[in-house]
């Protein structure tokens, strides 16, 4: 089969890989329908996150069971499933606890799981699923295929954008900043939405983005960074801060725009895959008495809460992917990614 593999900064190939064979009896074998490139792919193909060796990756798909192994129970061949960005058994303890991503016996796509046997990358056309009974998520048919995109953002950035508010603790009537444009911030617009903010204010540079935001319910549109943007924040809060502040790129300066556009007593929420030295100041966050929760986002968890809101149209986190692809493009689509011609780009194998 055909599947992307990462070889160096800027070196995306789409290569002819073993095709995905059931291995332990717990796994699934799925027929990709549509995958994605993620934000954090864009680390190492940045060259920030080091490839020491060419390996797959992606970790974004849906698609259709082509076979299960024998102790798999609740997924069936014809299935349309959506996959979470990692494995997961959903009994374990962790998961139990609503913290499915550190899943006693999980693991991440494009490498071994706990058997020794290789969860295949999802950019592909097929993928091995371990665990397929924790991890996918049945998706009730017909599924159309102006669904495809809707579900696809379930399989991440929606249920990101949705942990990033839940962190904040966004409730009805709340102040909402949001720093970070790409697909992960544009859900969490919708996410605050959806929870009840009264004020939402989407921190974007870029007019298609900027109304794309306004879409999902943000009412105030800053494009200042820096002390600067913080001021602006504060100007349209009666001088205070946001009530909630929700942090989804993960540098260094975004998370100190968060921290610092947040009211004394205020809550960042942060999902931003930590790259380019993000740090707490633990003094002024002492000083000001705001908090800081999040990491990275159990997004199994959310997917059946958010499931039907999706399929209904009540929201419309399918709207980030602005241009689509065939998976042998993959290289353009990291391209377009990288160079912000594309907020977020869809692969279809």
């Amino acid at each position: 089969m055909l599947a992307t593999v990462i070889h160096a900064p800027r070196d995306i190939r789409v290569e002819t890989v073993p095709d995905p064979v059931l291995a332990t009896g717990a796994d699934a074998i799925v027929k990709v329908v549509a995958a994605c490139v993620c934000g954090s792919d864009l680390w190492p193909y940045r060259g920030v996150t080091p490839t020491h060796e060419p390996h797959r990756i992606g970790h974004e798909f849906i698609g259709v069971v082509e076979a299960v192994g024998e102790d798999v129970a609740a997924i069936a061949v014809g299935d349309f499933v959506i996959a979470p960005f990692y494995v997961c058994d959903n009994t374990c303890a962790n998961c139990r606890n609503g913290v499915s991503t550190s899943c006693l016996n999980g693991g991440w796509w494009g490498s071994d799981d706990r058997a020794g046997a290789f969860a295949d990358g999802g950019q592909g056309e097929r993928v091995r699923v371990p665990l397929a009974d924790g991890t996918l998520v049945v998706v009730p048919g017909p599924v159309g295929d102006e669904e495809v995109p809707g579900l696809l953002s379930l399989a991440d950035v929606m249920g990101t954008g949705h942990h990033a508010a839940v962190s904040a603790g966004v409730s009805a009537g709340d102040t909402v900043a949001v720093v970070g444009d790409g697909a992960v911030g544009l859900c969490a617009v919708i996410a605050a939405k959806r929870l009840g903010a009264e004020t939402i204010i989407a921190m974007s540079r870029h007019p298609e983005r900027q109304a794309l935001a306004r879409r999902f319910g943000a009412t105030h549109i800053v494009e200042e960074r820096g002390a600067e943007g913080v001021a602006r924040v504060q100007e349209l809060t009666d001088g205070l801060g946001a009530d909630r502040v929700l942090e989804c790129v993960g540098t260094k300066e975004s998370m100190d725009q968060a921290i610092r556009s947040a009211r004394p007593g205020g809550m960042v929420g942060y999902v931003g895959v930590p790259n380019g030295g993000p740090e707490l100041p633990v003094r002024p966050l002492f000083n000001r008495n705001v908090g800081v929760n999040g990491g990275v986002a159990p997004v199994r968890g959310y997917i059946e809460e958010l499931l039907p809101e999706v399929r209904s149209g009540a929201i419309e986190p399918g709207l980030v992917f602005d241009l689509e692809l065939p998976l042998a493009d993959a290289a353009e689509a990291y391209a377009a990614m990288d160079e912000r011609r594309a907020t977020k780009v869809l692969l279809r194998p």
